[in-house]
């Protein structure tokens, strides 16, 4: 039997094994078995090209309309690049792929596809909302249970499962045809920016398209700051937003948890 290593070298061990695996040219670290030698690498090579396989699908799987959009066998060249510059981190596989986005920005072969890194936060925040805390969703009505010099101070607790992606194209038009439509379809050179909203309110995570100005009231009161202020703040730099709508759509789409009181922000 090979000797064991000790505690100090079996860390080293293990970071060049993984090397292997995910970066380096098809070799076997030493110290992994010298009386195989003859067969080891071949063996090594089947081992490490499933370990590729099964982390290139797990990301089609999470990045399904990004790989609608480039093609399987793009999609596959692409992930196979990610999984090089970055390797898994923690053994739990649903946590791969947080840096998928901000990689798509840097990688040249896509850089004709400048919308594609926010499909993929959308498409990432919609894993994330599907494994994050259930909450109860409130209702609207609370707030108009409310004495109107209440409203100025009142809060509102935002679902842990929520996020909000501002783009600059239309992602959410082009998450809603590439997923539900037959035909691909990609952003046309007019369309205008949007913001999308995730939200799992119940058992399914939903995606939707927030008002303009929407994005930066959730900002403000995912701070803690009071309706009012919040509200300013989005008026202020946005000339059409509109307070009604922005609350009914994420009252609507069981992004607000819990009202509470306190002084004005």
């Amino acid at each position: 039997m090979p000797a064991q290593p000790d505690g100090s070298g079996l860390a080293d061990l293990q970071h060049r094994f993984a090397h292997a695996v995910l970066q380096a040219p098809l070799a076997v670290p030493d110290g992994i078995r010298h009386d195989v030698r003859p067969t080891r690498e071949r063996r090594f090579g089947v081992y490490r090209n499933n370990v590729k396989a099964s982390l290139a699908a797990a990301l089609a799987a999470r990045f399904p309309v990004v790989e609608r959009l480039v093609g399987d066998e793009f999609f596959t060249a692409m992930a196979l690049v990610f999984i090089e510059r970055h390797p898994p981190r923690s053994p739990v596989l649903a946590e791969y792929g947080t840096a998928f986005a901000n990689f798509l920005e840097g990688f040249d072969p896509a850089a004709d596809l400048p919308y594609l890194p926010d499909i993929a936060r959308l498409e990432w925040s919609r894993h994330v909302a599907f494994h994050s805390a259930d909450a109860s969703a409130a209702d609207i009505g609370r707030l108009a249970e409310l004495p109107p010099e209440a409203l100025g101070s009142v809060r509102l607790g935002l679902h842990p499962a929520m996020a909000v992606i501002a783009s600059p194209w239309p992602i959410v038009s082009v998450w809603t045809t590439n997923t539900h439509d037959a035909t691909p379809e990609a952003p046309a050179a007019d369309w205008t920016g949007e913001t999308a909203l995730v939200t799992r309110p119940h058992l399914d995570v939903l995606v939707q398209r927030l008002p303009p100005g929407a994005d930066l009231l959730v900002a403000e009161l995912a701070q803690g700051v009071a309706l009012s202020a919040a509200a300013e703040a989005a008026s202020r730099t946005h000339d059409s937003f509109d307070l009604a709508t922005a609350l009914a759509t994420l009252f609507g789409a069981g992004a607000i948890t819990t009202l509470s009181q306190g002084s004005s922000s």
